[in-house]
């Protein structure tokens, strides 16, 4: 072979390796395949929440409350864990809410009134209502016999002794009138409703629920007579305190500042 031909041959097979080594260089290694790890599952524990719709005023009753799975670095302050309070579902049986719970949403106890404890019946008033309470025989003879418990509605007897009558058909002149209508009996004695258990029966008090005007009429007969309550069905579904326009007005006067003011009982 001529020496130009083995010249030509031995430049042509530099110049294939230094363009191999190019090519080579330029080719960037494969980047390495990243495998996803997944975060460890947060820490859950079990809040109290409520069932269902609880509104404002109510006693919790069985079933009302259950527990919820929660992540534990999440739960809001103040809410009831099972690991702290394991027999919370059942142990605020009875308890009035202060505020609206909606389903679903977290129990917190201080929203929690206790039976007994100071704010209990305040909370169980509606706005503009009152709390009266009056006297009544522990033996049920003004009571329909010691059934009437509460959270039921009543109509308040006023018995009392009428002058003109007395005089007018002899005898004793003693009147017994339908003083109040669909009254709503908060308490008898001690006993407040509580879900779940039997109110005690007795007493010798009966707490009404009563708006400002009652209050003054209840006042003022009790001192003047003997009231009583008469047991309502629970089919009859009037508006508290309302009475028929036939239904017959008893006429009295308060004394204010030693002032006579006529006024008219309901």
């Amino acid at each position: 072979m001529k020496p130009a031909r083995l010249v030509i041959l031995g430049v042509a097979a530099l110049a294939g390796v230094g363009a191999f080594l190019l090519i080579l260089s330029g080719t960037k290694p494969p980047e390495p395949v990243k495998i996803a790890v997944s975060a460890p599952p947060p820490p859950m524990d079990q809040v109290l929440v409520a069932d269902q719709d609880i509104p404002f005023g109510n006693t919790i009753e069985s079933g009302d409350l259950r527990w919820q799975a929660w992540p534990k670095n999440k739960a809001p302050a103040g809410v009831l864990l099972q690991s702290k309070d394991p027999d919370a579902t059942t142990e605020f049986e009875g308890w009035l809410v202060r505020n609206r719970l909606g389903q679903g949403e977290p129990v917190y106890k201080d929203r929690l009134i206790q039976p007994g404890k100071s704010g209990f019946l305040a909370a169980l008033l509606p706005e503009g209502m009152r709390a009266v309470a009056i006297t009544i025989d522990s033996q049920g003879s003004t009571t329909a016999g010691n059934f009437i418990l509460p959270g039921d509605h009543v109509d308040v007897l006023h018995t009392f002794r009428d002058d003109d009558v007395a005089r007018a058909n002899g005898g004793d002149g003693m009147v017994s009138e339908t003083l109040l209508h669909n009254v709503r009996v908060l308490a008898i004695g001690e006993s407040i409703q509580k879900a779940g258990k039997e109110p005690v029966i007795g007493g010798s008090n009966a707490t009404l629920e009563l708006s400002p005007g009652q209050v003054e009429q209840i006042l003022l007969a009790q001192k003047v007579g003997q009231l009583s309550l008469s047991l309502r069905s629970m089919a009859d579904s009037k508006t508290t305190g309302d009475l028929d326009s036939s239904e017959k007005e008893t006429n009295f006067t308060i004394i204010r500042y030693g002032i006579p003011v006529p006024g008219r009982a309901r």
